[in-house]
């Protein structure tokens, strides 16, 4: 156990809390880090981590870029540290292999003293006599015991796959999670029959895999999803402005009712199909049809998956088309579920419950720049969990170094980062274009008639 109270105690190192610690790392002040993470080593979604999948966002989306593109950290020092530099000169493009973007954390993370593996947080407490929260720990396999001290927390666990209630309880190898793809699927093309549930990036990647490798292991495959179609994300330049420090201040302000219906309202701009992977796989569909033949391919959308229950050596796929409002009964000896992600709130949390601000939903109260509401001294720093109070933007990894900026211009107490502003050339508030734009100006609203009791 040690005595030392650090300036912030990192819980989860993945992209978000490794980007502060890259960050902090940057700066001329001494800033005394530790960041926890449960596994022995990092690794970055490595059930997805396959041939042909890029992020869905630009390489100067990495740690450091867009905040400081000096920083060693940055994802082209990395190219040149390892000898890449000029073969991904000759890639000629912005996206980078999901494979080498884990790779390259891995290469971060292990050039950083304040990242510390092996370390499973199982309880977080504030310290009234010293002022600072204290972090108790374990190593999972061998169950040693540590505490560390901070002045600060951030708050960077992440997701977890979420599998719905009726479609749990089936053998793990046969009905599971696109997260754990990659480590079944020699299970999956032995099948006769494969059915992937989910209209998202991940299950579609999973779908245009098992497309690829139908022709050698000859299974019927496929694809269902609720939504109304198998439709692209949005990823026009004017889309994307919505992934800007500016739009994300505008959903701040809103009233907290108005962003509630706002965000379920978005999904494409989060959500959907990257319109590269939708192309593959409908070129492979074109190629595998020539000559009038039969894929061996469903795609049919507008479908719920209401329950799964065994049948022989495969699975009861209870399904409902809900615009038509027709049931069937769809049969698959192997389900994958691209059912997303969910942010449960973390059981350590917990001695921290009453200082905790709620809503009236039982969700965190956070501050204009990403603090947890918490009535205690020391801060708080949320990474991804607070989509309901600043939107889409949330999740971006771009958008996640404008935060850390702001994480350590505070722990420093000063601007080491510029906090950038006026980045985009839409305006989202009225008073961002009233500034911007001669002639302008704002009004109140139209003024109530009189009525006679006035």
């Amino acid at each position: 156990m040690s005595e030392t109270v650090h300036d912030v105690v990192g819980v989860g190192v993945g992209p978000f809390n490794l980007g502060i610690a890259a960050m902090i790392d940057g700066v001329e002040e001494s800033v005394d880090a530790a960041f926890l993470e449960r596994d022995a080593e990092f690794h970055w979604h490595e059930g997805m981590l396959l041939e042909g999948t890029t992020l869905e966002v630009p390489f100067l989306a990495d740690l450091v870029t867009l905040a400081d593109p000096t920083n060693p950290h940055s994802y082209l020092n990395y190219l040149r540290e390892t000898g890449r530099i000029y073969e991904f000169y000759f890639y000629e493009t912005f996206q980078t292999p999901r494979r080498e973007y884990d790779d390259y954390l891995r290469w971060v993370a292990e050039r950083l003293d304040s990242c510390r593996f092996s370390r499973e947080v199982t309880d977080v407490r504030w310290d009234d006599a010293d002022e600072c929260y204290v972090v108790t720990a374990h190593h999972p396999e061998t169950d040693e015991r540590f505490e560390y001290r901070g002045e600060h927390l951030a708050l960077g666990v992440g997701s977890r796959p979420q599998i719905p209630e009726q479609l749990q309880g089936h053998p793990e190898e046969d009905v599971f999670h696109t997260a754990k793809y990659r480590f079944n699927r020699d299970r999956v093309v032995d099948a006769d029959s494969v059915t992937v549930v989910g209209s998202g990036q991940s299950a579609a990647e999973v779908f245009r895999d098992l497309l690829e490798r139908q022709s050698a292991h000859d299974y019927r495959l496929d694809w269902l999803t609720r939504s109304d179609g198998f439709f692209p994300m949005e990823y026009s330049k004017l889309g994307l402005q919505h992934f800007t420090p500016e739009y994300e201040q505008y959903v701040y302000d809103l009233p907290q009712e108005t962003k509630d219906d706002l965000v379920p309202n978005q999904d494409l701009l989060y959500k959907g199909v990257d319109p590269g992977t939708s192309a593959e796989i409908y070129d492979l569909l074109y190629r595998r049809s020539i000559g009038d033949r039969d894929p061996d391919v469903g795609l049919f959308a507008m479908t719920e998956v209401r329950d799964i229950a065994s049948a022989g050596d495969a699975y009861a796929l209870d399904c409902h088309q809900w615009q038509s409002e027709t049931s069937f009964v769809h049969e698959s000896e192997v389900v994958v579920l691209g059912t997303g992600y969910e942010r449960p709130m973390p059981g350590f949390l917990e001695p921290l419950e009453d200082a905790v601000n709620w809503d009236e939903r039982g969700r965190f109260e956070v501050t204009e720049d990403h603090r947890l509401e918490i009535d205690l001294p020391g801060d708080v720093f949320l990474q991804n969990a607070d989509l309901h109070t600043h939107g889409v933007g949330v999740p971006d990894l771009g958008l996640g170094c404008h935060r850390n900026t702001r994480f350590v211009n505070r722990l420093v107490g000063r601007e080491a980062y510029p906090e950038d502003a006026n980045t985009v050339y839409q305006d989202f508030a009225v008073e961002q274009f009233v500034d911007h734009a001669p002639g302008a100006t704002a009004a109140r609203g139209p003024e109530p008639t009189p009525t006679q009791d006035d």
